[in-house]
């Protein structure tokens, strides 16, 4: 997992809902980005889906951006590709962008392991929280809230130090090419 205070690492990706090249900067928010490596076919991150779209609704206008990529090889699972990916987003609604990282150098800058996997940076780009959403899993029988997320998300607009232990995210290994 990144250090906590590890500078966001730049990126450059094609948007697949918009077709537009978006970066780190052109995206961030004024309080804070959340950086999301999700995929369209994992059961963990479609298990969280309605929450992550709720929570990026609620705190978009706090200042806080939400910038999703999807970095799994769509040669091995064609349901992860660009074209998949847009189709997903539409029916989703999701409200943030959902950028491609074809060649997987964005996920291994940030260390990225699973989806989904959850990093929070301050308005400095700052790493303030790496993890998961919640202790919810699918069958697990634990209400999906965000609890973890929006901890940290209100601890950095509160300017409050986050004491809640960090948990490492777990879901479906990122489909790294051979």
């Amino acid at each position: 997992m990144l250090a906590l205070g590890t500078q966001a690492p730049k990126f450059n990706l094609i948007d697949t809902i918009s077709g537009n090249y978006i970066n780190l900067q052109k995206a961030k928010g004024e309080q804070g980005t959340v950086i999301m490596f999700i995929c369209n076919h994992c059961p963990f991150v479609i298990h969280i889906n309605e929450q992550l779209v709720a929570l990026s609704n609620y705190y978009s206008e706090k200042g806080i951006a939400f910038i999703a990529i999807s970095s799994n090889d769509s040669e091995t699972y064609p349901q992860d590709g660009p074209e998949q990916m847009k189709i997903h987003a539409q029916e989703v609604n999701y409200p943030f962008p959902y950028l491609y990282d074809e060649t997987q150098d964005v996920a291994k800058s940030y260390n990225a392991a699973c989806t989904p996997d959850l990093y929070v940076f301050n308005a400095d780009f700052k790493l303030v929280y790496r993890g998961q959403l919640d202790d919810s899993r699918p069958e697990n029988g634990i209400l999906v809230t965000g609890n973890d997320l929006r901890n940290a998300l209100d601890c950095l607009l509160n300017e409050e130090e986050n004491t809640m232990i960090q948990k490492p995210s777990i879901g479906c290994n990122i489909k790294w090419k051979t």
